[in-house]
């Protein structure tokens, strides 16, 4: 296995090496970066309505970039959520983010309490029970509410980056080619959780990598510039780690890209749930669910979340004709391999 590992890895660092390094200037970058730099602080300043702003801080490169423009014009509150008693990283980097600007960073750990009251909210807001959608946007419900209790009106957030610049590593084996064909399938699906979210607790989700002026321009910039190779590692979104080199801190901007529910240590969440309810009453639902709803549950974690979605939502079902999910029967985009409603993938 580990040898099988490096060959794909050999493999990986040569085809990038090859086919992106030489198509890429120095001049050409460094024009992109100024480009990248300039549109994004344009699209921060516009987002910046309110003196009752907050960011829900990782203290990834996105979160970091916006945090850093912001600190020109304004002095945010800033907000981590994590796991109580979990591995959470996001609180190391997003800590050392705020100091360096200097914002009254807040950080709140999740007790099991906690957890288990903000499952139904998120689940009714996003009408899903895809327990990796559920474990990232528990982190973020929970950062909002914390924002709101403490008067913030607007939040900001690092969405969109990823899809617009191909940060997401199921892209990094794709051929230039398909990635291309990928990437514009993504722009035409991609939905964020912030959005629902921030409205179910009555604030306003703002998403500066969504500006259209920048979004066009990310849109329009050629793949080759979005995935490449630094020191033996492959990035994602790497001209705009490239574009905040020098400007934030070095284990900031090219800090691997960890999603939410690692982050903030709710990964977790599923040995909690399977510690709930034994492997035998788990196989009496899972069949009576499969039978009665023809709903696909695939453990215990995710059960959980259904009995939640089907109290508060309903059993998913057809609402028009075309493309169904195979494990919920929910309608999914023609073009679509992934279901929103129960997490499904590939489709």
């Amino acid at each position: 296995m580990e040898q099988s590992i490096a060959l794909s890895r050999s493999i990986k660092l040569k085809l990038f090496d090859q086919e992106l390094s030489p198509l890429c200037k120095d001049n050409e970058i460094e024009e992109i970066c100024s480009d990248i730099r300039r549109l994004l602080d344009q699209a921060v300043h516009r987002s910046l309505t309110s003196n009752k702003i907050g960011i829900l801080l990782s203290g990834g490169l996105d979160t970091s970039i916006i945090a850093t423009i912001s600190s020109k014009y304004t002095r945010l509150r800033t907000y981590t959520v994590a796991l109580e008693g979990a591995p959470a990283p996001d609180v190391e980097y997003s800590s050392l983010i705020a100091r360096k600007l200097g914002f009254d960073h807040k950080v709140h750990y999740l007790d099991e309490a906690e957890v288990n009251e903000l499952i139904t909210p998120v689940v009714k807001a996003l009408g899903t029970f895809d327990p990796m959608e559920i474990r990232n946007s528990l982190t973020i419900f929970a950062s909002m509410r914390v924002a709101k209790e403490d008067g913030i009106e607007i939040i900001l957030t690092g969405d969109g980056s990823d899809e617009l610049m191909a940060g997401y590593s199921f892209f990094f084996n794709l051929k230039k080619g398909e990635l291309d064909l990928e990437l514009q399938k993504l722009w035409g699906s991609m939905s964020f959780s912030a959005i629902p979210l921030a409205k179910s607790l009555g604030l306003v989700a703002k998403i500066p990598f969504l500006d259209p002026d920048f979004k066009s321009y990310a849109m329009s910039l050629d793949s080759k510039y979005k995935i490449w190779v630094k020191d033996g590692e492959v990035y994602g979104k790497w001209i705009l780690h490239k574009a905040y080199e020098g400007i934030l801190p070095q284990e900031i901007t090219w800090r691997t890209k960890t999603p939410i529910e690692y982050g903030s240590g709710t990964t977790t969440l599923s040995q909690l749930f399977a510690s709930r309810i034994s492997d035998e009453a788990f196989n009496e639902k899972k069949g009576y669910y499969m039978e009665k709803d023809k709903v696909t549950l695939r453990d215990k974690e995710h059960l959980a979340y259904y009995e939640i979605f089907r109290s508060v939502i309903g059993t998913p079902h057809r609402a028009r004709h075309g493309k169904a999910c195979p494990q919920c029967n929910s309608d999914i985009p023609e073009r679509s391999t992934f279901c929103r409603i129960c997490g499904a993938y590939p489709i």
